[in-house]
Protein backbone atom coordinates (compact mmCIF):
# COMPACT_ATOMS: atom_id res chain seq x y z
CA UNK A 1 0.00 0.00 0.00
CA UNK A 2 1.55 3.74 -0.88
CA UNK A 3 2.29 5.72 1.89
CA UNK A 4 1.73 9.40 1.18
CA UNK A 5 4.30 11.86 2.63
CA UNK A 6 2.46 15.32 3.59
CA UNK A 7 4.71 18.55 4.11
CA UNK A 8 1.81 21.02 4.34
CA UNK A 9 3.99 24.02 2.83
CA UNK A 10 5.34 22.00 -0.11
CA UNK A 11 2.41 22.60 -2.17
CA UNK A 12 1.68 26.39 -2.68
CA UNK A 13 3.29 26.32 -6.10
CA UNK A 14 0.90 24.32 -7.23
CA UNK A 15 -2.08 26.66 -6.09
CA UNK A 16 0.13 29.31 -7.62
CA UNK A 17 0.48 27.79 -11.21
CA UNK A 18 -3.41 27.09 -11.21
CA UNK A 19 -4.36 30.53 -10.86
CA UNK A 20 -2.02 31.73 -12.77
CA UNK A 21 -0.01 33.48 -9.54
CA UNK A 22 3.48 35.11 -10.24
CA UNK A 23 4.52 35.57 -6.45
CA UNK A 24 7.40 34.60 -4.20
CA UNK A 25 7.59 31.29 -1.97
CA UNK A 26 5.56 32.86 0.60
CA UNK A 27 6.86 32.83 4.66
CA UNK A 28 4.27 30.52 6.60
CA UNK A 29 4.29 29.10 9.84
CA UNK A 30 1.92 27.24 11.64
CA UNK A 31 1.28 27.82 15.20
CA UNK A 32 -0.28 26.30 18.56
CA UNK A 33 -2.12 28.53 21.12
CA UNK A 34 -3.82 27.34 24.32
CA UNK A 35 -7.53 28.15 24.52
CA UNK A 36 -8.46 27.22 27.99
CA UNK A 37 -5.70 25.13 29.71
CA UNK A 38 -6.32 21.98 28.15
CA UNK A 39 -6.66 22.14 24.12
CA UNK A 40 -4.89 23.95 21.50
CA UNK A 41 -6.15 25.95 18.39
CA UNK A 42 -3.44 26.03 16.02
CA UNK A 43 -3.27 27.95 12.44
CA UNK A 44 -1.45 29.37 9.84
CA UNK A 45 0.88 32.68 10.12
CA UNK A 46 1.37 34.07 6.84
CA UNK A 47 4.07 36.87 6.57
CA UNK A 48 6.73 38.11 9.27
CA UNK A 49 4.65 41.46 10.02
CA UNK A 50 1.44 41.44 12.02
CA UNK A 51 -1.26 40.47 10.84
CA UNK A 52 -3.72 42.14 8.34
CA UNK A 53 -7.05 40.33 8.06
CA UNK A 54 -8.32 36.94 9.81
CA UNK A 55 -9.70 34.09 7.77
CA UNK A 56 -11.87 31.58 9.29
CA UNK A 57 -12.81 28.18 7.47
CA UNK A 58 -16.07 26.18 6.94
CA UNK A 59 -17.46 23.11 8.54
CA UNK A 60 -15.28 20.21 7.52
CA UNK A 61 -12.14 22.79 5.99
CA UNK A 62 -9.10 23.79 7.75
CA UNK A 63 -7.11 26.46 6.92
CA UNK A 64 -5.30 25.79 3.82
CA UNK A 65 -8.78 26.08 2.35
CA UNK A 66 -7.57 29.82 2.13
CA UNK A 67 -4.03 28.83 0.23
CA UNK A 68 -4.69 30.62 -2.83
CA UNK A 69 -6.41 33.45 -1.70
CA UNK A 70 -3.63 33.99 1.14
CA UNK A 71 -1.40 33.53 -2.06
CA UNK A 72 -2.98 36.22 -4.11
CA UNK A 73 -3.75 39.00 -1.06
CA UNK A 74 0.18 38.98 -0.86
CA UNK A 75 -0.33 40.30 2.83
CA UNK A 76 0.35 39.02 6.15
CA UNK A 77 -2.15 37.90 7.90
CA UNK A 78 -4.05 34.67 9.82
CA UNK A 79 -5.73 31.79 8.22
CA UNK A 80 -6.98 29.87 12.08
CA UNK A 81 -8.18 25.94 12.54
CA UNK A 82 -11.96 25.45 14.19
CA UNK A 83 -11.43 23.11 17.29
CA UNK A 84 -11.42 19.68 15.87
CA UNK A 85 -10.65 20.80 12.27
CA UNK A 86 -7.52 20.79 10.87
CA UNK A 87 -4.61 20.74 13.23
CA UNK A 88 -6.66 22.04 16.61
CA UNK A 89 -7.82 20.17 19.41
CA UNK A 90 -11.37 19.37 19.60
CA UNK A 91 -14.10 21.36 21.55
CA UNK A 92 -16.32 19.39 24.07
CA UNK A 93 -19.51 20.12 22.62
CA UNK A 94 -19.63 19.18 18.92
CA UNK A 95 -17.82 20.47 15.62
CA UNK A 96 -20.89 22.53 14.80
CA UNK A 97 -21.27 24.02 18.33
CA UNK A 98 -21.01 27.77 17.29
CA UNK A 99 -20.83 29.45 20.71
CA UNK A 100 -18.03 27.30 22.03
CA UNK A 101 -15.80 27.70 19.10
CA UNK A 102 -16.66 31.45 19.12
CA UNK A 103 -15.35 31.52 22.43
CA UNK A 104 -11.76 29.67 21.16
CA UNK A 105 -11.34 32.44 18.53
CA UNK A 106 -11.79 35.43 20.89
CA UNK A 107 -8.90 33.81 23.11
CA UNK A 108 -7.12 33.29 20.13
CA UNK A 109 -7.72 36.63 18.81
CA UNK A 110 -6.35 38.35 22.36
CA UNK A 111 -3.51 36.54 21.74
CA UNK A 112 -3.12 36.76 17.84
CA UNK A 113 -3.52 40.42 17.39
CA UNK A 114 -2.69 43.74 18.71
CA UNK A 115 -5.88 45.38 17.52
CA UNK A 116 -9.23 44.80 15.84
CA UNK A 117 -8.86 43.73 12.37
CA UNK A 118 -10.87 42.51 9.28
CA UNK A 119 -12.42 39.34 10.38
CA UNK A 120 -13.68 36.79 7.35
CA UNK A 121 -15.57 33.92 7.91
CA UNK A 122 -16.80 31.20 5.46
CA UNK A 123 -20.08 29.06 6.20
CA UNK A 124 -19.88 27.72 10.19
CA UNK A 125 -16.72 30.07 10.27
CA UNK A 126 -18.88 32.80 9.56
CA UNK A 127 -21.41 31.86 11.71
CA UNK A 128 -19.05 31.72 14.71
CA UNK A 129 -17.41 35.40 13.33
CA UNK A 130 -20.60 36.83 13.92
CA UNK A 131 -20.64 35.45 17.45
CA UNK A 132 -16.87 37.07 18.00
CA UNK A 133 -17.82 40.53 16.34
CA UNK A 134 -20.88 40.99 19.22
CA UNK A 135 -19.43 39.37 22.10
CA UNK A 136 -16.02 41.07 21.14
CA UNK A 137 -16.23 44.51 18.69
CA UNK A 138 -12.58 45.46 19.95
CA UNK A 139 -11.24 42.72 17.98
CA UNK A 140 -13.34 43.14 15.02
CA UNK A 141 -12.53 46.20 12.37
CA UNK A 142 -15.22 44.74 10.03
CA UNK A 143 -16.94 41.49 9.44
CA UNK A 144 -17.38 39.61 6.29
CA UNK A 145 -19.73 36.73 5.53
CA UNK A 146 -18.44 34.29 2.58
CA UNK A 147 -21.80 32.25 1.31
CA UNK A 148 -23.74 32.55 5.32
CA UNK A 149 -26.07 34.53 6.71
CA UNK A 150 -28.02 33.12 9.69
CA UNK A 151 -30.55 32.09 7.70
CA UNK A 152 -28.99 28.82 7.20
CA UNK A 153 -31.10 25.77 7.67
CA UNK A 154 -30.97 21.80 7.42
CA UNK A 155 -32.32 21.91 4.34
CA UNK A 156 -29.75 24.37 3.21
CA UNK A 157 -27.18 22.83 4.09
CA UNK A 158 -28.21 18.99 3.46
CA UNK A 159 -25.69 18.59 0.18
CA UNK A 160 -22.71 19.71 2.04
CA UNK A 161 -23.91 18.12 5.48
CA UNK A 162 -24.37 14.66 3.28
CA UNK A 163 -20.79 14.91 2.00
CA UNK A 164 -18.96 15.30 5.11
CA UNK A 165 -21.03 12.77 7.29
CA UNK A 166 -20.42 10.11 4.84
CA UNK A 167 -18.24 7.11 5.26
CA UNK A 168 -16.00 7.49 7.76
CA UNK A 169 -12.93 5.19 6.89
CA UNK A 170 -11.87 4.70 3.05
CA UNK A 171 -9.45 1.53 2.18
CA UNK A 172 -7.23 4.01 0.04
CA UNK A 173 -6.32 7.52 -1.22
CA UNK A 174 -8.36 6.87 -4.85
CA UNK A 175 -11.59 5.87 -3.23
CA UNK A 176 -11.73 9.24 -1.33
CA UNK A 177 -10.60 11.25 -3.76
CA UNK A 178 -12.90 9.38 -6.58
CA UNK A 179 -16.00 10.21 -3.56
CA UNK A 180 -14.54 14.13 -3.38
CA UNK A 181 -14.43 14.56 -6.61
CA UNK A 182 -18.23 13.30 -7.64
CA UNK A 183 -19.53 16.15 -4.80
CA UNK A 184 -17.20 18.66 -6.42
CA UNK A 185 -17.55 18.33 -10.13
CA UNK A 186 -16.83 22.18 -10.61
CA UNK A 187 -13.05 21.70 -9.04
CA UNK A 188 -9.91 20.80 -10.73
CA UNK A 189 -8.36 17.16 -9.84
CA UNK A 190 -5.18 18.77 -8.84
CA UNK A 191 -6.73 21.17 -6.47
CA UNK A 192 -9.25 18.27 -5.03
CA UNK A 193 -6.06 15.94 -4.17
CA UNK A 194 -4.39 18.95 -2.54
CA UNK A 195 -7.20 19.71 -0.38
CA UNK A 196 -7.55 15.90 0.62
CA UNK A 197 -4.06 16.19 1.58
CA UNK A 198 -4.39 18.86 3.84
CA UNK A 199 -7.70 17.86 4.93
CA UNK A 200 -7.34 14.01 5.68
CA UNK A 201 -4.91 11.66 7.02
CA UNK A 202 -3.55 8.30 6.04
CA UNK A 203 -3.56 5.88 9.51
CA UNK A 204 -1.12 3.19 9.86
CA UNK A 205 -3.37 0.32 8.31
CA UNK A 206 -3.03 2.17 5.46
CA UNK A 207 -6.77 3.67 5.47
CA UNK A 208 -7.83 7.44 5.25
CA UNK A 209 -9.90 9.51 7.42
CA UNK A 210 -10.75 13.29 7.42
CA UNK A 211 -8.98 15.06 9.78
CA UNK A 212 -12.19 16.52 11.75
CA UNK A 213 -13.62 12.96 11.68
CA UNK A 214 -10.91 11.96 14.35
CA UNK A 215 -12.83 13.31 17.02
CA UNK A 216 -15.66 12.25 18.97
CA UNK A 217 -18.99 14.06 18.50
CA UNK A 218 -17.49 15.17 15.00
CA UNK A 219 -20.51 14.77 13.06
CA UNK A 220 -21.67 18.23 11.26
CA UNK A 221 -25.02 19.58 11.10
CA UNK A 222 -26.50 22.67 10.50
CA UNK A 223 -25.45 25.20 13.13
CA UNK A 224 -28.37 26.07 15.45
CA UNK A 225 -27.98 30.11 14.79
CA UNK A 226 -30.58 30.84 17.76
CA UNK A 227 -30.73 34.62 17.73
CA UNK A 228 -27.74 34.99 15.46
CA UNK A 229 -30.01 37.70 13.46
CA UNK A 230 -30.46 39.56 16.33
CA UNK A 231 -26.48 39.71 16.96
CA UNK A 232 -26.37 40.48 13.31
CA UNK A 233 -28.60 43.68 13.27
CA UNK A 234 -26.63 45.19 15.90
CA UNK A 235 -23.43 45.16 15.04
CA UNK A 236 -21.59 48.54 14.55
CA UNK A 237 -18.56 47.50 12.34
CA UNK A 238 -19.30 47.25 8.47
CA UNK A 239 -20.46 44.18 7.27
CA UNK A 240 -20.10 42.53 3.96
CA UNK A 241 -21.94 39.38 2.24
CA UNK A 242 -20.26 37.60 -0.89
CA UNK A 243 -22.30 35.25 -1.79
CA UNK A 244 -21.66 32.31 -4.54
CA UNK A 245 -24.48 32.72 -7.22
CA UNK A 246 -23.88 29.35 -8.61
CA UNK A 247 -25.29 25.66 -7.33
CA UNK A 248 -24.06 24.21 -4.61
CA UNK A 249 -24.48 28.30 -2.08
CA UNK A 250 -26.29 27.81 1.21
CA UNK A 251 -27.12 31.40 0.70
CA UNK A 252 -31.06 32.66 -1.19
CA UNK A 253 -33.21 35.76 -2.18
CA UNK A 254 -34.90 35.64 1.02
CA UNK A 255 -31.76 35.54 3.02
CA UNK A 256 -29.92 38.34 1.11
CA UNK A 257 -32.86 40.47 1.32
CA UNK A 258 -33.26 40.09 5.43
CA UNK A 259 -29.64 40.87 5.85
CA UNK A 260 -30.43 44.25 3.99
CA UNK A 261 -33.52 44.53 6.00
CA UNK A 262 -31.31 44.38 9.41
CA UNK A 263 -28.50 45.87 8.24
CA UNK A 264 -29.33 48.30 5.49
CA UNK A 265 -25.97 49.76 5.04
CA UNK A 266 -24.40 46.31 4.52
CA UNK A 267 -22.46 45.03 1.17
CA UNK A 268 -23.25 42.34 -0.97
CA UNK A 269 -21.11 41.01 -3.77
CA UNK A 270 -22.37 38.34 -5.56
CA UNK A 271 -19.95 36.22 -7.55
CA UNK A 272 -20.68 34.15 -10.59
CA UNK A 273 -19.37 30.46 -11.23
CA UNK A 274 -18.89 29.96 -7.38
CA UNK A 275 -20.83 27.47 -4.95
CA UNK A 276 -20.98 27.39 -1.47
CA UNK A 277 -17.00 27.18 -1.73
CA UNK A 278 -15.97 30.96 -3.02
CA UNK A 279 -12.32 30.43 -1.66
CA UNK A 280 -11.86 27.00 -3.84
CA UNK A 281 -14.13 28.38 -6.76
CA UNK A 282 -12.98 31.55 -7.46
CA UNK A 283 -10.17 32.24 -4.84
CA UNK A 284 -8.61 35.10 -7.13
CA UNK A 285 -12.07 37.40 -7.30
CA UNK A 286 -12.12 36.33 -3.78
CA UNK A 287 -8.78 37.84 -3.01
CA UNK A 288 -9.93 40.81 -5.17
CA UNK A 289 -12.90 41.48 -3.49
CA UNK A 290 -11.48 41.27 0.11
CA UNK A 291 -8.95 44.03 -1.09
CA UNK A 292 -11.78 46.05 -1.40
CA UNK A 293 -13.94 45.71 1.26
CA UNK A 294 -11.32 45.27 3.96
CA UNK A 295 -8.80 47.60 3.30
Amino acid sequence: MPVFSYDEFSLFHENASEWDLDVPGPSVQRFFLAVDGLRQLSGLRWGESDPEIVLVHGGAQNAHTFDTVALALDRPLLALDLPGHGHSDAGPFGASAIANHALDLERALEQLTRGALPLVGMSLGGLCSILVAAERPDLVRSLVLIDITPGVNADKAKHITDFVNGPRMFDNFDELLARTIEHNPTRSVSSLRRGILHNAVQRPDGTWVWRHQQHPQSDLSAPDAGDLWEKLGALTMPLALIRGMARGSVVDDDDEAELLRRVPEATVIHVADAGHSIQGDQPVELAKILERVCF
